[in-house]
């Protein structure tokens, strides 16, 4: 189990991250400006760091400048936004940023980010992109700018638009089935994005991950090979 902070403005950014990494089993503290993260930093030493880049106080790469640069970016610091820039990108980089995670924040990104970010003992150190390497800044996104100018293959969340369900099933049982067949198949479609199967489905985002969790759906499918 670890100590994660997760630092956002958005109360509903905030409440899903901390129950998909609750369920998890990990012990989460939320801020919502920087501010609060900076007490929590104090406070709860945490072994992991989402923050968002844009906050009403300061924004997350100033948060992560100020850290860096008085000794006390020693965990690392996963970058949050859904209008950040590659300039952006590469200068959270350059701080010492390990990854960025682009908003809407899919299932499959935010658990391999972590599962990544728990494995380091340091913040990670800028990766610059190879110089044989074909790809030129302007067509990277903001995600692949973060990993070197490149991003892992799509993951393969498997099922087929078509399913077949045995009828002779009790009720509750063969609804069971097809919902996780239902959602399975939306996640597959939607690129494992919880922001948009919600919007698909007519579900809550967080009432969805719990749907999901109840029905048994592996939310981290396809992670090998990643």
């Amino acid at each position: 189990m670890a100590n994660i902070l997760v630092v956002d403005d958005e109360l509903g950014i905030r409440d899903l991250l901390s129950e998909i990494l609750n369920d998890e089993g990990h012990q989460i503290e939320l801020a919502e400006n920087a501010a609060q993260a900076r007490a929590a930093r104090a406070r709860s030493r945490p072994d992991l760091v989402l923050l968002d880049i844009w906050m009403p106080d300061t924004d997350g790469v100033t948060l992560l400048k100020e850290w860096s640069s008085s000794g006390l970016l020693t965990m690392p610091v996963i970058m949050m936004s859904g209008h950040a820039t590659i300039d952006t990108a590469v200068e959270a980089t350059k701080i010492g940023a390990m990854a960025f995670l682009e908003k809407p924040i899919t299932l499959q990104k935010l658990l391999k980010a972590v599962e990544q970010g728990l494995t380091k003992t340091t913040p990670r150190k800028p990766v610059a992109p190879s110089n044989n390497t074909a790809v030129h800044a302007a067509d990277l996104t903001v995600e692949a700018v973060m990993t070197g100018g490149t991003l892992p293959p799509p993951i393969d969340l498997g099922p087929q638009a078509t399913q077949s369900f045995l009828l002779e099933k009790p009720l509750r049982d063969a609804r069971d089935e097809f919902e996780k067949a239902y959602f399975e198949f939306h996640l597959a479609k939607e690129g494992g994005s919880m922001t948009r199967v919600a919007e698909k489905t007519g579900l809550e985002r967080t009432h969805l991950y719990r749907k999901l969790k109840q029905l048994g759906v592996d939310l981290t499918r396809g992670k090998r090979g990643v």
